[in-house]
């Protein structure tokens, strides 16, 4: 079964949105390097446990890490597919970006090229 446009862009957005915190960032360098329990990460950051917690299921939510309880404890990983999935998305969007500021490159010089003509008739 293959994503819907709106189902791609949905995914994005959650990307996004959960990589826009430096606090997301840095629980998911962690988990990505290791398995990680939820109040072993608490920890690590200036703020409550509950806060943490909600970091880690935005993180959850967009994908790029699962939990899983282990007794009393819930244990949180990193997704490395879905992370290169972010990625790959990345790169896209940059071939996107150079392609158009090359064709921009492209447009000016030929206007520059014209109005430089037109000068010297």
């Amino acid at each position: 079964m293959t994503e819907t446009d709106s189902e791609q862009e949905a995914r994005a957005d959650a990307w996004f949105h959960a990589l826009a915190d430096r606090t997301r960032r840095d629980i998911l360098r962690r988990v990505l390097a290791g398995e990680h329990s939820v109040s072993a990460l608490a920890q690590s950051y200036d703020m409550s446990f509950a806060a943490v917690q909600k970091h880690v299921a935005v993180l959850e939510r967009a994908g790029l890490l699962t939990k899983r309880r282990q007794g009393r404890e819930a244990l949180a990983s990193g997704d490395v597919e879905a992370v290169r999935s972010v990625g790959v998305m990345l790169t896209e969007l940059e071939a996107l970006w150079r392609g158009r500021i090359s064709r921009m490159d492209e447009l000016l010089a030929a206007d520059t090229h014209t109005s430089t003509t037109t000068e010297k008739d």
